[in-house]
C-alpha cells in the first residue's frame, strides 16, 4: 500500500471514529423520556399548588360570604280578630302561638301564621280596664295598673311538650304544612317520628293597692332566685307622683309557703305640669326613667331604696320633640328613644370623668340611627340580641340591629295609618307580629342570620353598651345572656403585627449576623457543625417551646426582668470588649487560636455577659428603675427619663460614631495604619470607649430634654407589666425562626462565586469590608427572602403565641402587654364556634384576612426581591 493509499485510509478512520463518537454523544431516548416525564410532573404539581391555594381561597371566602348576605323575608300573613283595644303581645319561642290581651282582660291566642283563633279567657280585672301596662324583657310576666290606683300581676305561659307521633290526637285540623290544631292545642310536627304540643295559660294574682288616683304609667321587672323572688314595679299616677315598690317574697323549702312582703318608696317630685308619657325601670330596680310629653327624660338613682334621688334631666331631641317610646335594650344599659319627629336613638348610662351627674353617671346619646319619616309609635326589643322592630304613624315597621346601626327589613302594613297597635318581635328574631285595635293583623317572617356583622363592625370602631367611647373590640363570648358579641378583627390583627414585629427585632439582627459570621469568618470544620444544628433547631415543636415559654420562661423573665433589659446592654458590651482584648493579642497567637477556640471564646464571653448582667440586675432595677420596675410601668414612681436614656443610647453611640466619622475619619485610619496590631487595637479601644462616653452624654441630654417636655413612655410602649408578653412572646417565636432566617441567608451568602470575593480581597480590602460591601450587597436577594420567610412563618405562628402571648386583644404596643394574633384566635374559638353561626363564620372571615396579609406581604416582598437581584447582576 502506497503512502498516499495509507493516509486516505488514516483520514477514513479518523472520520469513522469522529461520527462514532458524535453517534455516541447523542441523548439516550430513556433520558428524554424521563426528562419529559419530570418536567411534566413538575408542572403538575405547580399546577396542583396553585389551584390547591385558590381552592383554600375559595373556601374561606365561600365560608364567610353569608356575613354580608342580608337577610330575606319568607311570609307575610294578614288576617283579622275581633276588635279590641290590644295592650300587650306574646308569642312563643317556636313562632308557632300568639297572644293578644285586650284592655279589659279579655285574650285570644291565635296561630301566628294563618290567625287562625286556638282558645280565648278572661283575666281577673274585677271589671275594671287596664289604663297602663307594664311587662318582663320576655313579655310572660305582667303588670296592669288601673283607675282605681292597683297594680294587678298576670303570667303568661306558654307550655310546651315533646310527644309520640302515636299520641297526635284523631281529627287534629292541619293549618299548614307543620301545625295541626286540637282542642286548644296546636301540634307541630318534629323529625323523629314526633310532635311538639303548645298550648296557653293564664294566671292573675290578687290586686295591690299602690295609689290613690289612676295609673298612667307603669314599668315592672322580676329578679332575685327560685327561693326569694323579687318583684319590682314603679308607678306614675294621674297626679304625677311617682313610686317604686318592691315585692320580695320567701319560700318556705319546708312548708312550700310562699311569703311576700311589699315596700313602696316615693320617687322625688316632677317639675310642675309635666306629663308622664312613659316609665322604664332596671331589674335591679336601682335606676327608674320616666319620659315626658315635653322629651324630657327624668333619671332618678334608686340604688337607697328609701331615698331615691332625681339624678339628671335631660332634652331627648335637640329640637324638643315629643319621646313617643322608650325601651330598654336586651341587658338594660342602653335605651331606645322614639320621638314625634320620627327619630331614634340610644343612650348609654356611662360614668364620665367630667360632667357626671351627682350619682357618677350621665346619660350620653351613642347612636341615631335612621330615622323614620313619622312619628315612632311602638318599639318592640329582642329578648336574645340588640335587636328591634319599630313602627312609625306612616305604617312603616322597620326591623333593625342597634350595634351594627343598620336596618335590616323594611315593611309596611298596606299604607295604614299605625293607631292603637301592638308590636311584637319573635323571640328568635325571626318575625315580627303586628295587631291593632281594630283586630288587622299582620305576621311576617323572615331570615337574617347575621345582624351584627358590617363592613364597620368588623373592620370600624362601634361603640359598645358600657365603653366610654367607639372601639375596636374582639369579644365573642361571656359568662352572662346579655352579652352583646363583639367582632372586629382590628385587635387582631393588630395583635398579629404586633407579635411579628417584635419577633423580627429580636430574630433578624441574630440570624442575619450569625450567618455572615459563619459564611465569611468561621473556619470550615465550625461551619459544618454549627449550620446542621441551626437547622436542626427548625424542626423543634412549636408546642413545646410555647408550653416552655408559658410554664418556665415567662416565670423567670417576670421575676428578673430587671436582669433581663440588662442582659441587652451588657451582652453587646461584653461582646465588644472581647472583640477589642482580641486585638492586642499577639498575631501569632491570633492565629493559632482561629477556629473552634476562638468559637468557645465567644460563646463564654456570652455566659460571662449573662452572668453578670444576673448579678447587676437588683442594682440596675435600683438605680434606673427606682428599686420596683413594676410599680415604675405602672406610673406609680419615678419619671421616664431612665428608659428613655437606655433607648437612646444606641442612637446616640451611632451619632457620635457618624460625627467622628466625618470629622477625623481619614485622619484616624492613616494614623492607625502606621501602628502595629496591639497598639492600633488598643487606640481603636480607646476610640470606642471615648464614643460610648459621648453616647451617654447624648442620650442623657435627649432623655432629660424630653421629660421637661412632659413626655413619658408610659403608656405606650411601655405601660403595665403582664407576666404573658410580648417581650417573652419576641424572645421564644424568634428563637423559632431564626434557624429559618440564618439557614437561607447563609445559604444566599455561600453562593456567591469564590471569584468575587477573591478580587475584593485581591483588591486589599479586609474580610469585614469584603463581606460589607461585596457578599452582603450581592447576596441581597436571597438575604431579603430569607427575613420575608422569617416573617411568614412569624405571621402564622401559632401555638407560641397561643401559649405565650396571654390571649388579650388588646390595641397598644405596650411590650409588657399580652396579644392575640388571628391564627391563635382561630386554633382558641374555632372547636367552640356552632357550625354556620355567626362566630364560625368570622373566624373563617380572620382565616381569609390572614390569608390575604400573608399574599399581600410575599406579593410585595417578592417584587423587592427581584430588584435586588437585578441590582445584584449588575454589580
Amino acid at each position: 500500500m502506497t503512502t498516499n493509499e495509507e493516509a486516505t485510509q488514516n483520514k477514513t478512520d479518523r472520520e469513522r471514529a469522529t461520527a462514532q463518537r458524535r453517534r455516541d454523544k447523542g441523548t439516550r431516548k430513556s433520558v428524554l423520556l424521563a426528562d419529559r416525564a419530570a418536567g411534566w410532573g413538575i408542572t403538575a404539581g405547580g399546577l396542583l399548588v396553585i389551584f390547591a391555594v385558590i381552592g383554600i381561597m375559595v373556601f374561606l371566602v365561600a365560608v364567610a360570604l353569608p356575613l354580608g348576605g342580608g337577610g330575606e323575608t319568607l311570609e307575610h300573613a294578614e288576617y283579622d280578630l275581633p276588635a279590641k283595644q290590644t295592650v300587650w303581645l306574646n308569642a312563643d319561642e317556636y313562632s308557632t302561638l300568639g297572644v293578644r290581651v285586650a284592655d279589659d282582660g279579655s285574650y285570644r291566642v291565635f296561630h301566628l301564621t294563618t290567625g287562625r283563633s286556638v282558645s280565648s279567657g278572661q283575666l281577673d280585672f274585677g271589671g275594671e280596664r287596664a289604663t297602663a301596662i307594664g311587662g318582663v324583657l320576655n313579655r310572660d310576666r305582667v303588670a296592669f295598673g288601673f283607675q282605681d290606683g292597683s297594680i294587678r300581676f298576670a303570667d303568661l305561659i306558654f307550655e310546651a311538650d315533646v310527644l309520640l307521633q302515636s299520641d297526635l290526637p284523631d281529627g287534629a285540623e292541619p293549618l299548614d304544612q307543620r301545625d295541626r290544631l286540637a282542642g286548644e292545642a296546636i301540634y307541630s310536627n318534629l323529625p323523629g317520628e314526633q310532635v311538639r304540643r303548645l298550648r296557653f295559660r293564664a294566671e292573675t294574682q290578687a290586686p295591690v293597692a299602690v295609689a290613690d288616683a289612676p295609673i298612667v304609667a307603669l314599668a315592672y321587672r322580676v329578679g332575685g332566685t327560685t327561693e326569694r323572688p323579687t318583684r319590682s314595679f314603679v308607678t306614675v299616677d294621674a297626679e304625677g307622683v311617682g313610686r317604686l315598690s318592691r315585692a320580695i317574697s320567701k319560700l318556705n323549702i319546708m312548708t312550700s309557703e310562699l311569703t311576700t312582703e311589699v315596700r313602696t318608696t316615693d320617687l322625688p317630685p316632677l317639675p310642675a305640669d309635666t306629663q308622664v308619657t312613659t316609665v322604664e325601670l332596671t331589674t335591679l330596680a336601682d335606676t327608674v326613667l320616666v319620659a315626658s310629653d315635653a322629651g324630657q327624660i327624668f333619671r332618678f338613682d334608686a340604688r337607697d331604696f328609701n331615698h331615691p334621688t332625681l339624678s339628671e334631666t335631660i332634652t331627648a331631641f335637640d329640637d324638643g320633640s315629643t319621646i313617643s317610646a322608650m325601651e330598654f335594650l336586651n341587658g338594660e344599659q342602653a335605651l331606645v328613644v322614639g320621638g314625634s319627629n320620627g327619630a331614634l336613638d340610644v343612650y348609654f348610662k356611662l360614668s364620665p370623668e367630667q360632667g357626671a351627674a351627682p350619682d357618677g353617671y350621665k346619660l350620653v346619646r351613642a347612636r341615631q340611627h335612621e330615622p323614620h319619616g313619622a312619628a315612632v309609635t311602638a318599639i318592640s326589643v329582642s329578648q336574645r340580641s340588640k335587636s328591634l322592630v319599630t313602627e312609625a304613624a306612616n305604617g312603616e315597621v322597620w326591623v333593625r340591629h342597634s350595634t351594627s346601626d343598620q336596618v335590616l327589613l323594611r315593611y309596611d302594613h298596606g299604607g295604614k295609618q299605625a293607631v292603637d297597635s301592638e308590636l311584637l318581635l319573635l323571640p328568635r328574631v325571626d318575625g315580627v307580629v303586628r295587631v291593632a285595635s281594630t283586630g288587622e293583623g299582620d305576621f311576617w317572617a323572615f331570615d337574617y342570620p347575621h345582624p351584627e356583622t358590617t363592613l364597620d363592625a368588623v373592620f370600624g370602631k362601634i361603640w359598645y353598651e358600657g365603653y366610654d367611647q367607639p372601639t375596636y373590640t374582639w369579644q365573642s363570648s361571656s359568662g352572662t345572656d346579655v352579652f352583646e358579641p363583639k367582632y372586629s378583627l382590628v385587635p387582631l390583627i393588630f395583635g398579629t403585627i404586633k407579635a411579628t414585629v417584635y419577633s423580627l427585632v429580636f430574630a433578624i439582627p441574630i440570624g442575619l449576623l450569625g450567618a455572615i459570621y459563619t459564611a465569611e469568618f468561621v473556619h470550615r470544620r465550625v461551619r459544618a457543625t454549627v449550620k446542621p444544628m441551626m437547622e436542626t433547631m427548625e424542626s423543634m415543636p412549636t408546642v413545646v417551646v410555647g408550653f416552655i415559654a408559658a410554664l418556665v420562661l415567662a416565670p423567670i423573665v417576670e421575676t428578673w426582668i430587671a436582669a433581663v433589659l440588662l442582659a441587652f446592654i451588657a451582652l453587646p458590651m461584653g461582646l465588644m470588649l472581647a472583640a477589642f482584648l482580641w486585638q492586642l493579642l499577639p498575631l501569632q497567637t491570633a492565629l493559632k487560636l482561629d477556629g473552634l477556640p476562638k468559637f468557645f471564646f465567644m460563646f463564654a464571653t456570652i455566659l460571662l455577659s449573662l452572668y453578670v448582667a444576673y448579678n447587676l440586675g437588683p442594682a440596675f432595677e435600683s438605680g434606673f428603675f427606682y428599686s420596683d420596675f413594676m410599680a415604675w410601668t405602672n406610673g406609680d414612681i419615678g419619671t421616664g427619663t431612665p428608659f428613655m436614656f437606655l433607648v437612646f443610647l444606641p442612637v446616640g453611640f451611632f451619632v457620635a460614631r457618624w460625627l467622628v466619622h466625618r470629622v477625623f475619619g481619614d485622619r484616624l485610619r492613616d494614623y492607625q495604619r502606621g501602628l502595629t496590631k496591639s497598639h492600633a487595637g488598643a487606640l481603636d479601644f480607646l476610640r470606642w470607649a471615648g464614643l460610648l462616653a459621648a453616647a451617654v452624654v447624648l442620650s442623657l441630654a435627649a432623655a432629660s430634654a424630653l421629660t421637661a417636655l412632659g413626655f413619658d413612655p408610659r403608656g405606650g410602649v411601655v405601660d403595665t407589666y403582664v407576666q404573658r408578653n410580648a417581650l417573652v412572646v419576641g424572645f421564644v417565636m424568634g428563637f423559632a425562626i431564626i434557624p429559618t432566617i440564618y439557614s437561607l441567608a447563609e445559604d444566599a451568602l455561600s453562593s456567591v462565586p469564590d471569584h468575587v470575593r477573591s478580587a475584593s480581597l485581591a483588591s486589599g480590602a479586609t474580610p469585614w469590608q469584603t463581606a460589607k460591601w461585596v457578599i452582603v450587597p450581592t447576596a441581597l436577594s436571597g438575604i431579603f427572602a430569607a427575613c420575608m420567610i422569617g416573617m411568614g412563618r412569624a405571621v402564622g405562628e401559632t401555638m407560641i403565641v397561643l401559649m405565650a402571648a396571654g390571649n388579650t386583644p388588646v390595641l397598644d404596643w405596650n411590650i409588657f402587654n399580652g396579644l392575640r394574633t388571628l391564627s391563635a384566635n382561630i386554633a382558641v374559638e374555632l372547636p367552640e364556634a356552632p357550625q354556620g353561626g355567626t362566630h364560625y363564620r368570622m373566624l373563617f372571615l380572620a382565616g381569609l384576612t390572614l390569608f390575604v396579609m400573608t399574599f399581600t406581604i410575599n406579593t410585595i416582598a417578592e417584587n423587592i426581591r427581584l430588584r435586588f437581584r437585578k441590582r445584584a447582576f449588575q454589580l
